[in-house]
């Protein structure tokens, strides 16, 4: 019967692991980064020393815990880059990033780098620019991204949307993408119209004698 304990020990030990990174995602997710790992192992159920053998530090289970996030993000990126229509290659990328960072306040505080060792995600941040730095030109060369739009207004974007986070998860999500909307309609070039010739004064507003009869 002794050969079947190292077997059994792995698939406790996978199942360990399984229920600490479920309970990270729904812990970091809801409080963000600042909580702390004592109530990820309370809510997996495992004591501290558990969730410390399988990640010895906070940086390595932030890293584990939204590695699916992280994946989706960079996906985003090449699918609005191979995008043919530049404009809507923006603005699914910026639809993408907000729904990313709704559903999670912990990975939002890992891509804007609240956590401060969070390196891989600030790796995933710069490349994001990055590429919204370049979809930004192409979609200014067709004309309906506005020509004054630099990358600073995605970040300021970023930090306002941020202040939706203390909103339950459902509210938080419609109300990202209105906040996406709303902000994709304000990046949008404004239509280029010429002005409107005047019009002739109405006829009763003309004068009925001339100045000199006055």
């Amino acid at each position: 019967m002794t050969h079947h304990l190292p077997q059994t020990a792995r698939s406790d030990a996978r199942d360990n692991r399984a229920r600490i990174l479920d309970a990270a995602r729904a812990v970091f997710g809801e409080e963000g980064l600042s909580a702390p790992m004592r109530e990820v192992a309370r809510h997996a159920g495992v004591g501290p020393a558990t969730l410390y053998r399988h990640f010895p530090t906070k940086q390595a289970l932030i890293v584990e815990t939204f590695a699916e996030q992280r994946r989706t993000c960079q996906a985003a990126v090449r699918d609005a880059l191979a995008d043919p229509d530049p404009w809507h290659g923006f603005r699914s990328l910026v639809e993408r990033i907000c729904e990313l960072h709704a559903h999670s306040r912990g990975f939002a505080d890992a891509f804007m780098t609240a956590f401060p060792e969070a390196i891989d995600f600030a790796a995933d941040r710069e490349q994001t620019l990055r590429a919204v730095g370049e979809l930004a030109r192409r979609a200014q060369k067709t004309g309906r991204l506005r020509p004054g739009f630099v990358l600073d207004d995605l970040i300021l974007m970023l930090m306002a949307h941020r202040g939706l986070q203390g909103a339950p998860r459902a509210a938080r999500v419609t109300a990202s993408r209105r906040f996406a909307a709303y902000v994709i309609e304000a990046f949008r070039a404004a239509p280029q119209t010429e002005a409107p010739t005047p019009l002739p004064p109405a006829p009763h507003l003309q004068p009925t004698h001339s100045p000199s009869t006055l």
